[in-house]
């Protein structure tokens, strides 16, 4: 399965568990639904995956995560905030240079509609 199988079958599900809880809710929430609904769907995930820093040699514990990552090839940082900002963005993009991932997806649940919350993250661009 390719990153963009991966994205869309991603995004589909993400649409699912909008449609049923709605805005407002902790990310918490939002993600464990999700991660739910991936793995119902046959999909292999990792929750609050660390994500070392390696620095000059070293393997550094500073407490990164992924939120969800998605056949050991899509990361999935989720929000519920007022709007994303670039912070937001940074961040998902660390995790990809960290990883050495392609793709990410950034998605705050906390919108009206959810395809206004989803951010498709490829090499460093929007």
């Amino acid at each position: 399965m390719t990153e963009n199988d991966i994205a869309h079958k991603v995004i589909g599900i993400s649409l699912e568990v909008h449609r049923a809880l709605g805005p407002g809710l902790l990310e918490s929430a939002y993600k464990e639904c999700l991660a739910y609904k991936l793995i119902q769907s046959g999909l292999f995930i990792e929750k609050e995956k660390p994500m070392p820093l390696v620095f000059e040699e070293v393997n550094l514990e500073c407490g990164y995560r992924i939120d969800i990552l998605v056949e050991k090839k899509v990361v999935i940082e989720l929000k519920s905030v007022d709007a994303l900002n670039d912070v937001h963005l940074a961040q998902t993009l660390t995790y990809m240079k960290l990883g050495g991932f392609k793709l990410g997806l950034l998605i705050n649940f906390n919108v009206d509609l959810l395809k206004n919350g989803i951010k498709r993250v490829i090499n460093g661009r929007l």
